[in-house]
């Protein structure tokens, strides 16, 4: 989900009114981040609360095992939290707990466990994943393929096809309110809900496309330094990470994303009420979130794992209904928080110890009243990065400014946020900003010196090393 898909954030468009409810009573961070945008490395940021240097993730890549000491349902775990995932967890091997008491699982359609010539079978998601058991007890034969369309197809839409309850933003929320039917009821609960959606497929429920589909959509934004030339028109495909997209299909592209965005908001709407029966609500600390955004054809770009602000800038909402925290309610946080943020702040909540292999800093020193006057010292800036083949990159923000430097190519981009929210204008050439790009860029030399790819003799950059998607020390 995007940063901006939020209708208290400006969107004008989208409609979220439970997720604005959230925002209002607690505190919203306008400037947060995944530091290595896509499914694979977020989750490890958020679940170890390490950067991607340390828990070695800086790409995406399946079938590379999850091994880590510390994470956060487990301290939650020790603590006497009963812990439960539904929904997606993108680890491996797929039913690995993670420290998890339980998991019920859905990770949506990732190829590398449908491809049945080249994986075990106990890691068929026909054997791993709980929702297609679920759905297929009440269609029999039933398929995530159904509809048609890839777990990437970014430029194609239609709505879904079965019952609305049967979609899996609903069974995510159903499960989790069995889980506060069945829970230990002598012990504190930590549940993590995890939806697929708004990620591809886009197939929102007819009635949740119905409220987009005849609206005029503002176009995405497109930079002047933006590729408008593509050979074979990738544009033209059903999954594509470039392209100019024929507008009707994109236009509809859109409305779906949209529509995803206010189902999933509705649902946790649905969560809340329920949350409310049980007497849990006003003792529950709620943080909101996403692991990337989706370009949605802004810069003629769609997908994640790009610097952009459409694919690595996401949500970032914490609510405490009760006020055990002490928050000040209603305000906007600026300043830049990520990932490995969420590990730190939840144990600290729970009054849990914070491990020593977490990097991660806890929020909370940013939303509660009695740090606003006196703010607590953070994060000067975030070290982003990806690794993509020749689109490898590795960026660096204060959220004010970003300063991006692509690995394979040497090719540089600096962008002015406060005065360019869009990213419309790159900047490098710029002779009035080389002052701050030579400063980002020994910043960035800084950060990379050591790094086994070799991008940095802490000298300069060096073009054309090897990226890797997995550090070597998680092998070990």
């Amino acid at each position: 989900m995007r940063f901006d898909c939020l209708s208290i954030a400006g969107h004008p468009i989208v409609e979220t009114p439970n997720l604005d409810e959230l925002a209002l009573r607690g505190v919203r961070f306008d400037r947060a981040y995944s530091a290595t945008p896509s499914c694979v490395p977020a989750r490890a940021a958020l679940l170890t609360g390490q950067s991607q240097r340390l828990n070695g993730r800086v790409g995406y890549q399946d079938r590379v095992p999850w091994n880590y000491s510390a994470t956060l349902p487990g301290e939650l775990a020790k603590a006497g939290y009963h812990t439960q995932c539904v929904g997606k967890m993108h680890t491996y091997p797929a039913r690995n707990l993670l420290g998890f008491h339980n998991i019920v699982l859905h990770d949506g359609y990732l190829h590398h466990n449908r491809n049945k010539h080249s994986i075990p079978v106990q890691e068929h998601y026909d054997e791993v994943d709980d929702y297609v058991q679920w759905l297929r007890e009440r269609v029999p034969d039933a398929d995530m393929l159904d509809l048609g369309l890839d777990c990437n197809a970014s430029t194609v839409a239609r709505p879904w096809h079965l019952p609305e309850k049967l979609h899996p933003t609903n069974w995510t929320v159903t499960q989790s309110i069995d889980f506060l039917r069945r829970r230990d009821p002598s012990k504190p609960f930590f549940l993590m809900m995890s939806f697929v959606r708004p990620h591809p497929p886009f197939d929102p429920p007819q009635a949740y496309l119905d409220l987009y589909e005849d609206l005029d959509i503002p176009d995405p934004v497109v930079g002047d330094w933006a590729q408008t030339e593509f050979p074979g028109q990738q544009g033209l495909l059903s999954t594509t990470s470039e392209g100019i997209v024929p507008t009707r299909r994109l236009k509809k592209a859109m409305a779906a994303y949209y529509a995803l965005i206010t189902h999933i908001d509705h649902q946790i709407g649905r969560f809340l009420q329920v949350l409310s029966e049980y007497g849990e609500r006003e003792n529950t600390i709620i943080l909101f979130t996403s692991d990337h955004g989706e370009l949605l054809g802004d810069h003629h770009l769609f997908r994640k794992t790009l610097p952009y602000e459409g694919s690595a800038r996401v949500p970032f909402i914490v609510n405490d209904a009760g006020n055990h925290l002490g928050l000040s309610r209603g305000t906007v946080c600026n300043e830049v928080v990520e990932m490995r943020d969420i590990m730190p702040s939840l144990l600290e909540a729970a009054g849990v110890a914070i491990p020593d292999t977490v990097d991660g800093d806890s929020v909370w020193k940013l939303a509660q009243k009695s740090t606003l006057e006196n703010p607590s010292a953070w994060r000067n800036y975030l070290h982003g990065e990806h690794s993509s083949g020749n689109n490898s990159n590795h960026w660096i923000t204060n959220g004010k400014e970003k300063y991006i430097w692509f690995s394979q190519t040497g090719k540089e981009q600096y962008f002015d946020l406060i005065n360019d929210p869009h990213e419309l204008h790159n900047a490098a050439d710029d002779e009035d900003q080389q002052e701050r790009i030579s400063y980002w860029r020994s910043v960035l030399i800084h950060e990379l010196e050591g790094r086994e790819e070799g991008y940095s003799d802490g000298q300069r950059l060096i073009v054309g090393c090897r990226p890797v998607s997995v550090l070597s020390h998680v092998y070990s």
